[in-house]
């Protein structure tokens, strides 16, 4: 997997934890236990950090990255919370996902926005900047606005699918192999 240190701030991946051959990591990517990576995501933290909560899974072609000071304005890193999920060519910019937030396929996360515990951020949705999300709400559109609550039936199904990913992550450092042909 390409993993690349940028002047001196360099990833680490946490036990248990799989990164795909073809995901990229740069620069100071921190990436709890039993995360997935999946094929093609690429978190850049060249100028702040990029925390990957433990249990947490970025599927394929995600794009993670962080603001960089300028003009006044600080930098801003971005943290996933412990089992957070980030769908198939989702899109988080300098944000921070609390606790089992789940971003859609295709979703977009701008700088500053805060999204809280267990909340669902709907496939192809964009949280404009400093979108603040409160726990267990449901956001769907362009742009993002909240349509509900989730409930317990839904939190306790989402949670087999971190459960699933967890375990993904596990069978694929044991069992994921390039083949040629």
């Amino acid at each position: 997997m390409p993993l690349y240190e940028f002047e001196g701030r360099r990833p680490t991946i946490g036990a248990g934890s799989f990164v795909h051959p073809d995901a990229v990591l740069i620069g100071r990517v921190v990436v709890g236990e039993r995360c997935y990576i999946g094929a093609g995501a690429v978190l850049r933290a060249d100028w702040e950090d990029i925390i990957v909560g433990n249990g947490s899974n970025v599927q394929d072609r995600a794009v993670i990255h962080v603001r960089a000071a300028m003009a006044g304005r600080p930098g801003v890193p971005t943290v996933l919370g412990p089992n957070s999920h980030v769908s198939h060519g989702a899109v988080i910019h300098a944000a921070t996902l609390h606790t089992h937030a789940l971003v859609g396929i295709g979703a977009i996360v701008q700088d500053r926005c805060v999204l809280g515990d267990d909340c669902i951020i709907g496939a192809g949705a964009v949280l404009l900047e400093g979108t603040e999300v409160p726990p267990r709400k449901i956001v769907v559109g362009v742009p993002g606005k909240v349509i509900g609550e989730v409930t317990d039936a839904q939190r306790e199904f989402w949670l087999l699918g971190t459960r699933m990913y967890q375990e993904l992550a596990a069978r694929s450092l044991a069992g994921l192999r390039r083949i040629e042909g």
